[in-house]
């Protein structure tokens, strides 16, 4: 019985064989073309873009902003409450009688009176000392408050700092690309094995000299920035720009004018009108409003 089961199985082990044989060469060619897209679609998604850093500097507002008609209402409404509930100030126990101090105090508690009541809450009653009119016109010399127009401002000087006092500005040069003159914010390509931020501050020297003092705020981007590619390019790498954002403290730009034609300081609503659409759409949500 054994016998007969082992001569059986040894006349069907020839014909499995085959078959096995045949279906292994029969899968062969769809495995290989298998391979092939995959080593295709591997290598189409370990492409590299080519990486770029851009800076974006910021010169901070210099004076307060200019409240408006509700913010004025507002503090006006405080102030009244404040002096209609605060308790008497003894200004004779810190101010001696008859002092140029005592008729400091007594001139300006007048005008907050006034301020915040309106007339005739305030006015002068009797004769005015001595000692008062010496203040009054001492108070007036110091009360010369500086504008708040610059005369950059009436003469449309982008270049000039104190421009928009009471706005952030940020720095965008104009470069040659393309035969084309456009305005971007400093940037430039990176070296291989360079770190990113360090990237930044080489290439914001390179083009705009070493007369600023500069300050990068942090070693991480603030945002990215995928330039379109043109469509002539077909499956060229693309490029990717990392912003990082800095504070100018002293200085000014001394453009290199192998890099850059043009500079300026300039608002967020003042860069919408120079660059490009999708420029505009990558940037607009790094800047501030004010």
């Amino acid at each position: 019985m054994f016998s007969r089961t082992v001569l059986s199985s040894c006349k069907r082990a020839p014909k499995a064989s085959l078959l096995r044989g045949l279906a292994t060469e029969a899968s062969a060619t769809p495995a290989a073309s298998e391979v092939v897209q995959v080593d295709a679609a591997l290598s189409k998604k370990t492409a590299r873009p080519n990486l770029h850093t851009g800076i974006i500097l910021n010169r901070s507002p210099i004076i307060t902003r200019t409240p408006t008609a509700f913010e004025k209402a507002y503090y006006a409404y405080q102030a009244r409450i404040h002096r209609a509930l605060h308790n008497p100030f003894p200004y004779d126990f810190y101010f001696k009688q008859g002092s140029p101090l005592e008729s400091r105090f007594n001139i300006e508690e007048r005008r907050r009176e006034r301020k915040a009541f309106g007339a005739p809450f305030g006015m002068q009653t009797g004769e005015t000392s001595e000692a008062e009119k010496l203040a009054e016109a001492t108070m007036r010399d110091e009360e010369e408050a500086m504008p708040r127009v610059h005369e950059a401002d009436i003469n449309s000087d982008f270049k000039n700092l104190q421009r928009r006092g009471q706005r952030n500005l940020y720095l965008i040069l104009q470069k040659q690309e393309n035969g084309m003159a456009v305005w971007k914010f400093p940037q430039g390509s990176v070296d291989k094995g360079e770190l990113l931020h360090l990237a930044a501050t080489r290439r914001l020297e390179v083009e705009c000299g070493n007369n600023m003092d500069t300050w990068i705020v942090s070693r991480n981007p603030i945002g990215v920035f995928h330039p379109p590619s043109p469509t002539s390019t077909g499956g060229a790498e693309k490029d990717v720009v990392f912003f990082y954002k800095a504070h100018i403290m002293a200085g000014q730009i001394r453009p290199n004018r192998t890099h850059t034609q043009d500079f300026a300081w300039l608002t967020k609503g003042e860069i919408k009108t120079r660059v490009d659409a999708d420029y505009w759409s990558g940037v607009k949500d790094m800047l501030s409003d004010f």
